[in-house]
C-alpha cells in the first residue's frame, strides 16, 4: 500500500531522493487545493539519473536476460498497476480533474501496455540475408540504451505507460520526466519495477520543469532516444536539441482532428462518437474529435444532437463521480480552462455561433462547460489551433472533395475520421485524409496493438503496436567470411 503522498520525490539509481530546484504545489484542479508537493529536479539530478540509466545499459544486465524473460517482468509490472488501480485512479483524479472512473479506464490502459509489449519482447527477431556461398549474413536488433521519456500532464499513467512498457521489453533503461502539473501517479511506475524484479537505474524518474530538467534531459549527450508527446513548440525544442547530439526522437505533438460526416451518416450512433470523441478528459486528448466536418443536409440535425450531448453532462469535481456515466471533470488548470474560454470567445468575435457552453462554471475549480460551436469556417482561429479542451467546432460541406479539403487545411494530421454507410466512399477518404490514423463509422475504434502517430506538425514516429518497438532497436548487420581461418 503506498499511501496519496504529501511529499513527492525522484527515484534515481533506486534510491528517493529530494531535486535541486526547490518545490512545486501539486493542486487539485478541482478546487485549487494543495494536494502534495513534489521535488523538482535541476540539471544535475537529470545528469545522475542518465548516468544510473547508462551504468545499468552498459553492465549489460536486461539485455543479458532471455527476452521471455524480460517481458515476464515487464507483464508483472502491468499486474501490479492493476492490482493497485483504485489507489493509483484516486491519486490520478486528485492531481489531474477526470472524473474517477475515467481514471480508472486510464489505469487499465496502462496496464494492457505491459501485458502487450511484455508479450512482444521474444519476437524481436532478426534474419539472415543470402550473399552467395562463402557468406553468413544476419541482422540482429539491440536497444538503443538510454531512453529519455517526457510525459504529457492529460494521461500521465497511460502515456508513461506506453513508452516505459515497448523500452523495457526489448531492454533499454529509462529516464522519465513527469510532467509538474501532474507527477504523483509516475511514482507507482518506479513501485511496479522493484516488485517486478527490474534492478536500480531501469526506471528512473524526475519531475522538473520544461525549461530546465526537460532541456537538460532532452540535450544531454548520453541519451540514446527521446519520446516526447506535448505541443508543437516544445516538441521543436526537443527535436532541436536532439539533432544537436544525433539523437533519434519520436515526437506526438497533438492535433485538430476532423471527423467528416456524410449524408449518409447514422446519426444515433455518432452521438456516442461525440460523447467520447471531444468531451472525454474534458477534451484534453491529442487525437480529441475537435471538428465535426458535416454535409449541409444534416448539419442542423448533428448540431441539434451536439447541443443535447454537451447539455446532458454533469460537470464537477471528479472524486465525487465514481461511476461511469455522463459526467464530465475538471481541466487540469485554471490557465488551461481560461486558454480554451478565451478562444471560445475569439471565435464568437469571428462570427461563429455558440449553441452550447463555453463558459466557466460559477464555482471553484478549472471547469468549463461542454462546448458546441456551429457556423465555424476553415479560416477561423478555433478550426486551426488546437483547443485541448471540451470544444467541438462544427463546420458544414457540400461534396466530398470540398470535405476533404477542409480536413487536410491545418497544418496537423495526427487522426481522421469517416462516417458513412458508403464503404467505397469511406476507403476514399481515408486515403485522402492526411493523417497517421483514420477511423471508419467509430471514433477511437483501434487499440494499443494499432499503430499512432502524425504527420505534418502533429509529429514523426510511432507509437503503439508493433511499429512502436522499432524506436527502441537499432538494427546491427553481422556479415561473416566462411572458410577462412
Amino acid at each position: 500500500m503506498h499511501a496519496l503522498p504529501k511529499y513527492g520525490q525522484n527515484h534515481i539509481d533506486g534510491a528517493w531522493v529530494d531535486g535541486g530546484a526547490g518545490r512545486i504545489d501539486v493542486l487539485n484542479p478541482a478546487n485549487g487545493e494543495i494536494v502534495a508537493t513534489q521535488a523538482l529536479a535541476d540539471a544535475a539530478d537529470v545528469d545522475r539519473a542518465v548516468q544510473a540509466a547508462r551504468a545499468l545499459h552498459l553492465s549489460g544486465a536486461l539485455t543479458a536476460m532471455r527476452p521471455i524473460e524480460r517481458g515476464r517482468m515487464v507483464q508483472a509490472m502491468g499486474r501490479y498497476l492493476l492490482e493497485h488501480k483504485t489507489e493509483i485512479a484516486r491519486m490520478l483524479v486528485l492531481e489531474q480533474g477526470k472524473p474517477f472512473w475515467e481514471s480508472v479506464i486510464e489505469v487499465e490502459g496502462a496496464g494492457l501496455y505491459f501485458e502487450y509489449y511484455g508479450n512482444q519482447a521474444s519476437t524481436v527477431e532478426g534474419r539472415s540475408i543470402p550473399l552467395g556461398a562463402g557468406y553468413y549474413d544476419f541482422t540482429d536488433h539491440e536497444p538503443m540504451g538510454v531512453s529519455a521519456q517526457i510525459i504529457p500532464w492529460n494521461y500521465p499513467v497511460e502515456m508513461t505507460a506506453r513508452s516505459l512498457a515497448a523500452a523495457l521489453a526489448t531492454g533499454n533503461t529509462c529516464v522519465i520526466k513527469s510532467p509538474e502539473l501532474t507527477p504523483l501517479t509516475n511514482a507507482w511506475f518506479v513501485h511496479a519495477a522493484e516488485a517486478a524484479g527490474f534492478p536500480p537505474g531501469a526506471v528512473n524518474l524526475i519531475c522538473g520543469l520544461g525549461r530546465e530538467a526537460g532541456a537538460a534531459l532532452a540535450g544531454h549527450p548520453q541519451v540514446n532516444q527521446i519520446v516526447f508527446t506535448g505541443s508543437v513548440q516544445t516538441g521543436i525544442a526537443i527535436a532541436t536539441a536532439a539533432a544537436r547530439n544525433v539523437v533519434p526522437s519520436v515526437l506526438e505533438l497533438g492535433g485538430k482532428s476532423a471527423a467528416i460526416v456524410h449524408d449518409d451518416a447514422d446519426l444515433d450512433a455518432f452521438e456516442t462518437d461525440i460523447r467520447w470523441g471531444i468531451y472525454f478528459n474534458a477534451g484534453q486528448v491529442c487525437s480529441a474529435m475537435s471538428r465535426v466536418i458535416v454535409h449541409e443536409s444534416r448539419a442542423e440535425e448533428l448540431i441539434a444532437r451536439a447541443e443535447a450531448i454537451a447539455n446532458s453532462l454533469s460537470v464537477g469535481p471528479g472524486i465525487e463521480r465514481e461511476v461511469f456515466g455522463a459526467t464530465m471533470g475538471a481541466m487540469v488548470s485554471e490557465a488551461q480552462r481560461d486558454r480554451a474560454e478565451a478562444m471560445v470567445r475569439r471565435a464568437e468575435d469571428q462570427g461563429a455561433r455558440r449553441v452550447a457552453g463555453g463558459r466557466a462554471l460559477n464555482r471553484p475549480g478549472a471547469f468549463l462547460q461542454p462546448t458546441v460551436l456551429a457556423g465555424v469556417t476553415p479560416e477561423m482561429e478555433i478550426a486551426r489551433e488546437e483547443v485541448f479542451g471540451p470544444v467541438l467546432s462544427v463546420l458544414t460541406f457540400r461534396d466530398d472533395a470540398e470535405a476533404i479539403e477542409i480536413a487536410n487545411s491545418t497544418d496537423y494530421g495526427l487522426v481522421g475520421g469517416v462516417f458513412t454507410r458508403d464503404l467505397d466512399r469511406a476507403t476514399r477518404a481515408a486515403r485522402q485524409i492526411r493523417a497517421g490514423q483514420v477511423f471508419v463509422n467509430e471514433w477511437y475504434a483501434g487499440g494499443v496493438e494499432t499503430p499512432f502517430g502524425g504527420v505534418g506538425k502533429s509529429g514523426y514516429g510511432r507509437e503503439k503496436g508493433r511499429e512502436a518497438l522499432w524506436n527502441y532497436v537499432q538494427t546491427k548487420n553481422i556479415a561473416i567470411r566462411m572458410g577462412r581461418g
